[in-house]
């Protein structure tokens, strides 16, 4: 399955403050060929966000510090076509939903992350 969304040359940045998690999305996303920066800070991503040559942003809702939402928003500002795909394993608000490009529960892991994940990309 994972041979349908191969990437090309794509750099996919994961912020989780779970890291087993972050392991995860790893893992998945470059067995279909992606690159993949990942931390457990939320402003540490959000530097990356800004500095790195990206082409998605997955990330956390809930995180110590700075919520996905704020992170989401702080992106936004400084790099505003840039995907966003939230990645959260709780109840998201509707503000946020406005914000993203894409909201993926993480009990939906295997079956929607990935193909999320490379439409934004071939959208940008």
């Amino acid at each position: 399955m994972a041979q349908a969304y191969r990437a090309f040359e794509r750099t996919i940045l994961c912020i989780d403050d779970n890291v087993a998690i972050l392991k995860y999305e790893k893992a998945l996303l470059e067995r279909s060929g992606y690159n993949v920066l990942t931390t457990t800070s939320a402003q540490q991503g959000l530097t990356l966000a800004m500095l790195s040559q990206i082409d998605a942003v997955v990330l956390d809702y809930q995180m110590p510090g700075m919520n996905g939402h704020n992170l989401a928003a702080a992106i936004r500002k400084c790099r505003p076509n840039m995907p966003i795909v939230m990645f959260s394993g709780c109840k998201i608000p509707e503000e946020t939903y406005q914000l993203v490009d894409a909201v993926v529960p993480k009990t939906e892991t295997i079956q929607r992350l990935l193909p999320t994940v490379a439409r934004l990309c071939n959208r940008s």
